[in-house]
């Protein structure tokens, strides 16, 4: 069943994070990825949650996500991502 990974980011610079863009959107099209929101408008309609930027993610299933996400090629591009943002992020299991 598809997994969901829910990113709210806050970017300190915006050009190091655009050199980690470049890296990551054709190792998340290899592992089966689909961007599903990056940064649209959003609005908060209940409680005290205040995110920044808000990026959604489609993988095929969370073992696909936790397969990249702890995978050499995005831990290294997680050491850039760390370097020019910071970001709270969360993956659920969706309905099959």
């Amino acid at each position: 069943m598809p997994a969901y990974v829910i990113f709210d980011v806050e970017i300190h610079d915006k050009d190091q994070y655009q050199a980690f863009m470049l890296g990551v959107k054709p190792a998340l099209e290899k592992a089966g990825a689909k961007y599903l929101s990056r940064g649209g408008d959003h609005k908060v309609y209940e409680g005290d949650w205040e995110p920044r930027r808000i990026v959604l993610l489609e993988f095929p299933s969370l073992l696909h996500w936790e397969d990249f996400y702890n995978g050499e090629t995005y831990q290294g591009l997680k050491a850039v991502r760390d370097a020019c943002s910071s970001a709270r992020l969360v993956g659920v299991e969706g309905i099959a």
